[in-house]
C-alpha cells in the first residue's frame, strides 16, 4: 500500500483539529452511525483539552484515501507545547500548515513553520476561515510568502501549494473566486483538494524493507493491558511480532529486547498487524525500558538514529506535598514520594520537561512555559493530589561567563480603544515594542521583545485591562544578557488572622481593601491569603469575626450586602504568587497562603532579611 506521512501545524486556535475532524469523516474512517460523525474536535480527547480548546498532546491517526494510507498526525499549536511538536515532526514528510485568513500568521506559525523547514518537509498551505466577516486573505498570503523568505533553508522551499478553506465546514478549494464567495462557500462538504494535495505534493516515504530494521521512538502511551507502547516511524526494515531487537539510548547504552505486537493506526483505533513496513508509524510493546529518542534496530547489525533535539525548558517552580492545616481533607496521594513517582512517570512522555532534587531536598519541576507547568498541575489536581507550589522562577544560562536569561517575542491583538493602557503595563515590564500595525478599523496588532520574568502573571492583567478581549501569544526569541530587575507588580495581600469559617461581618472589611478571593462560609486557616489589598503592604484581617450580639439592633443591620469572591484559574494564582507566598493545589480548592503561617514568625522573619 501506498503511505504518505503528514503532520498538520498551525498556530493555537487556527483551525487545524478541526480540518482532521473533517479529514477522518469525509475519509469514511467512520460508519454514518457512529457517534463520531456527530463530534466535534475528535481529537481533543483529554479532558482539559475540550475544555481550554487548544490541543495539549500530539496524535496519531490514519486515513485511507484511493488506496493510499495517510498517517495525520495533529500537533498542538501553543508554544508551551513545543515539545510536542518537535519530537513528532520527525514521523512526518510533509506538513500542512493551517493559517486564519484574519490573522495572518502568528508566532507559534512561524515557530513550527521553522521546526518543519529545518527537517526538509514539503509545505502545503492552508489559508482556513475565509468566510470570516474580516477575513485578510491577500494581507495574510503576503505575510506568508514574508515567512517563507525568513525562514526557508533552501530555495525549492519557496514554491508551495496553496488551498482556501472553511474548516468548520469541512470545505476546501484549490481556487476561489472570492467574487461568488456565497455561492462556494454553499456548496456541499468537500476536502477533495486538500486529500489530492496530500497525494500529489506529499513525497511518497522510500521502501527500504530489505534492510535491517531501524525506529526513532518518537513518543509512549500506556495502557494496562499492554503496558508500555513506543511509537515512532519504521526509518528502515520491517518490525514483526517476536523479533529480537536491541534498544539503543542516547548516551550509547544497549539492551536486548524482544517485540510482542506490533499495531498501526486505523483512524482512531490501533489494529495489530503482523508486520510493520518501512515508512509506516507503527506502536510496539514489549520494550519496558524505552524513552523517547530511543532508538530500536536490527539486533545484528545496531545503528542509532540522530536523537530528537528538544529546546530547553524557561521556567521552574518548586513543587512539594501540602503543608497547610488542611492537608488530607480534599486529596488521596499527599506524600513527597507518591509527587515524585508521578512526576518520574510523567517524564518518560513529556520531553520538554525537567525535575530535580535540590541540595536542600526540594523538588523543582521546569517547563516551557506557565500554560506548560499548570496543565500538568491541574492533572495531577484531577488525579487526586495534594500540593504547594513557589513562585514560579525564570531559569538563566551561563554563557562565556555571562548570565543570559530567555528573550520572548510576544504578539497582542486588541481593540484600538485600550492600546494606550497596553503599552503602559508592558512599559513598566521593560518590553519593547517592536512593531505595530492596524488589523481592522477597530483592533491592532502589537509585537513587543520581552524577557520571560516580564510575562509572568501578564495574561490575567492584560485581560483585565481589556475587558477580556486581547488575544496574547508568545514564543521564545533567544537568550540576552540579564536585564534589569522587574519592579514588583502585585499590591499586598490580605492575609487572614485566624482560623475558622468565614462570615459577612469579618469579610466586609476586606473588601473594603481589595477584591477577595473567599465567600461567606468558606474555611480559612491563620496565613492564608483571602484576598489583595489595595496598598503595597500586606494586611491582616480577620475575616471570621461574627458581630457581637447585643439586646439593642441599630437600624440598617438586618443584612449585609459583599460582592461574590473573585474566581481564578491555576495560571492565575501562579502569576500572583511572590516570594514568600505558596499555591495550596488540592482537587476541591486552590488557596494562596503566606509560607510561615505564624504572624509573629513571619514578621520577624522578615526584619531579619531586611
Amino acid at each position: 500500500m501506498n503511505i504518505r506521512n503528514i503532520a498538520i501545524i498551525a498556530h493555537v486556535d487556527h483551525g487545524k483539529t478541526t480540518i482532521v475532524d473533517g479529514l477522518l469523516k469525509q475519509s469514511k474512517t467512520f460508519r454514518d452511525n457512529e457517534s463520531m460523525m456527530t463530534q466535534d474536535l475528535i481529537l481533543d480527547s483529554n479532558d482539559q483539552e475540550r475544555e481550554r480548546g487548544i490541543t495539549i498532546l500530539a496524535k496519531n491517526t490514519a486515513v485511507i484515501y484511493k488506496d493510499t494510507k495517510i498517517n495525520i498526525i495533529d500537533t498542538p499549536g501553543h508554544s508551551d507545547f513545543g515539545g510536542e511538536v518537535e519530537r513528532t515532526l520527525n514521523m512526518a514528510d510533509g506538513a500542512l500548515l493551517v493559517v486564519d485568513s484574519q490573522e495572518g500568521p502568528m508566532p507559534q506559525t512561524k515557530f513550527v513553520l521553522k521546526k518543519a523547514l529545518e527537517l526538509g518537509l514539503k509545505i502545503i498551505v492552508i489559508i482556513n476561515k475565509i468566510d470570516k466577516k474580516d477575513a485578510l486573505v491577500k494581507n495574510s498570503l503576503h505575510k506568508i510568502y514574508d515567512l517563507f523568505l525568513e525562514l526557508a533553508t533552501h530555495e525549492s522551499q519557496l514554491e508551495f501549494p496553496i488551498l482556501y478553506a472553511i474548516g468548520r465546514d469541512g470545505k476546501a478549494w484549490k481556487d476561489f473566486d472570492f467574487s461568488k464567495l456565497a455561492e462556494l462557500t454553499a456548496a456541499p462538504a468537500d476536502f477533495t483538494p486538500i486529500f489530492e494535495a496530500v497525494l500529489k505534493y506529499i513525497p511518497q516515504p522510500e521502501s527500504r524493507d530489505n534492510e535491517p530494521l531501524q525506529m526513532l521512538v518518537s513518543t509512549l502511551d500506556w495502557d494496562n493491558y499492554k503496558g508500555k507502547y513506543a511509537i515512532g516511524r519504521v526509518t528502515r526494515g520491517v518490525v514483526k511480532p517476536g523479533m529480537s531487537v536491541v534498544l539503543m539510548s542516547a548516551d550509547g547504552k544497549q539492551e536486548k529486547a524482544v517485540v510482542e505486537k506490533v499495531f498501526v493506526n486505523q483512524g482512531l483505533k490501533r489494529v495489530e498487524t503482523e508486520v510493520g513496513v518501512s515508512g509506516d508509524i507503527v506502536s510496539i510493546t514489549g520494550i519496558k525500558n524505552t524513552n523517547i529518542g530511543d532508538t530500536v534496530c536490527d539486533a545484528a547489525t545496531p545503528e542509532a538514529l540522530p536523537t530528537i533535539k528538544i529546546e530547553e525548558p524557561t521556567l521552574a517552580i518548586s513543587i512539594g506535598p501540602n503543608t497547610s492545616p488542611f492537608l488530607g481533607k480534599e486529596g488521596k496521594f499527599l506524600t513527597g514520594r507518591q509527587i515524585l513517582e508521578r512526576i518520574e512517570r510523567e517524564l518518560q512522555t513529556n520531553v520538554a520537561m525537567k525535575f530535580k532534587i535540590e541540595d536542600d531536598g526540594q523538588y523543582v519541576l521546569s517547563g516551557r512555559g506557565e500554560l506548560h507547568l499548570s496543565v500538568f498541575l491541574e492533572t495531577l489536581r484531577r488525579e487526586g493530589f495534594e500540593l504547594s507550589v513557589g513562585k514560579p522562577r525564570v531559569i538563566t544560562k551561563i554563557i562565556d561567563g555571562v548570565v543570559m536569561e530567555p528573550i520572548e517575542e510576544l504578539t497582542i491583538d486588541v481593540e484600538n480603544t485600550h492600546i494606550g493602557a497596553i503599552k503602559s503595563e508592558l512599559g513598566r515590564r521593560h518590553g519593547i515594542l517592536i512593531s505595530q500595525e492596524e488589523l481592522t478599523s477597530e483592533s491592532s496588532r502589537l509585537v513587543f521583545e520581552i524577557a520571560t520574568k516580564g510575562i509572568l502573571g501578564l495574561r490575567s492583567v492584560l485581560l483585565t485591562l481589556s475587558k477580556g478581549t486581547a488575544v496574547l501569544s508568545s514564543t521564545f526569541s533567544r537568550y540576552e544578557k540579564i536585564g534589569p530587575a522587574i519592579p514588583k507588580l502585585r499590591k499586598g495581600a490580605i492575609v487572614a488572622s485566624h482560623s475558622g469559617k468565614a462570615v459577612p461581618h469579618g469579610l466586609l472589611p476586606a473588601h473594603e481593601k481589595g477584591p477577595v478571593f473567599v465567600g461567606p462560609q468558606t474555611m480559612v486557616y491563620q496565613g492564608m491569603i483571602v484576598g489583595l489589598n489595595g496598598r503595597d503592604e500586606d494586611v491582616e484581617v480577620n475575616v471570621c469575626k461574627e458581630k457581637q450580639l447585643t439586646n439593642n439592633r441599630s437600624v440598617g443591620e438586618e443584612g449585609i450586602t459583599i460582592p461574590p469572591p473573585v474566581d481564578m484559574s491555576l495560571e492565575q494564582y501562579l502569576g500572583l504568587l511572590e516570594d514568600d507566598e505558596l499555591l495550596e493545589i488540592t482537587p476541591a480548592s486552590l488557596r494562596l497562603r503566606k509560607k510561615i503561617l505564624d504572624p509573629t514568625l513571619r514578621r520577624r522573619t522578615a526584619a531579619r532579611a531586611v
